[in-house]
């Protein structure tokens, strides 16, 4: 199936300094897709999306305990990205390789037909969603969220 040739994705393998470990978390019952950027070091080390504390901020804003956000089948995430790229020298995470979403995004959101909320998190994953939201910073975006309907 789609979901276990994600998983075991190695398409960048070599390219960064750990191997790949691609974290997704959705089902055929997903209705609420949550898209954020690309798992951090942490969530690459435990394998859980959003375990970290930008996924206790995402939580509280969703007002979802761990419980519900983890255990419920309608609750998925698919990053724009499904591994960790890697930390820069300035000591943030690298951009999301384009690699991920050009190689398994259309397929796998086409294997998911029951999402009727998507929750972009962050500049990528609101341009890939949003062509039209190209070269627009994120709070542009945000702004000009009725134009998005």
């Amino acid at each position: 199936m789609l979901l276990s040739s994600v998983r075991a994705c190695r398409a960048c393998a070599g390219e960064f300094s750990h191997e790949p470990r691609p974290v997704v978390q959705v089902t055929s019952e997903t209705r609420l897709l949550i898209c954020g950027q690309a798992p951090g070091r942490r969530v690459h080390e435990c394998g859980l999306p959003f375990d970290d504390p930008s996924g206790d901020r995402l939580r509280a804003w969703l007002g979802l305990d761990r419980s519900v956000f983890y255990g419920d089948s309608r609750i998925g995430v698919a990053p724009m990205a499904f591994c960790f790229p890697g930390t820069n020298p300035k000591g943030g995470d690298h951009p999301p390789p384009s690699r991920c979403a050009a190689l398994w995004r259309r397929s796998l959101l086409a294997c998911l037909p029951r999402v009727e909320l998507t929750l972009l998190v962050g500049g990528y994953a609101q341009r890939w969603a949003l062509q039209h939201a190209s070269g627009r910073s994120m709070t542009a975006t945000v702004a000009a969220w009725r134009t998005y309907g």
